[in-house]
């Protein structure tokens, strides 16, 4: 169980610490209402746990601690969803509508179409 814990928490500290450094430089690189940092980061991370979880039917089926590690861990720290509906709720404060229902509809749409997307590329 120890050992489950230091994998949970290593992938979760990388994953927030990419995380970070992702939403940071498209804050810096692209000044706008609309939250692309959160969103490319909950896109990339829905693709990354996609691509995961088909790897895991074909190189790590039996290994939990490589799940725990690049799943449970760096994915769950790296995506945002907390984030996300916090900046939602910013943009409805902020009555920037239209900016709120496509940042809505189109981080849930291509979230999908993500994780999808990874798991087919590994089957």
């Amino acid at each position: 169980m120890f050992t489950n814990l230091l994998l949970v928490g290593l992938g979760g500290g990388i994953g927030s610490i990419a995380r970070y450094l992702c939403q940071r430089w498209f804050t810096e690189e692209y000044s706008h209402a609309f939250p692309w940092g959160t969103f490319a980061v909950n896109i990339t991370g829905c693709f990354l746990i996609g691509l995961f979880w088909g790897i895991s039917f074909r190189g790590f089926d039996n290994n939990e601690h490589w799940k725990l590690l690049l799943m449970t861990g760096l994915c769950g720290g790296f995506t945002t969803f907390s984030a996300y509906s916090l900046e939602g709720i910013g943009l409805l404060r902020e009555q920037k509508l239209a900016l709120f229902f496509t940042y809505i509809a189109a981080s849930v749409l291509l979230g999908l179409l993500a994780t999808y997307a990874g798991m087919k590329l590994t089957r």
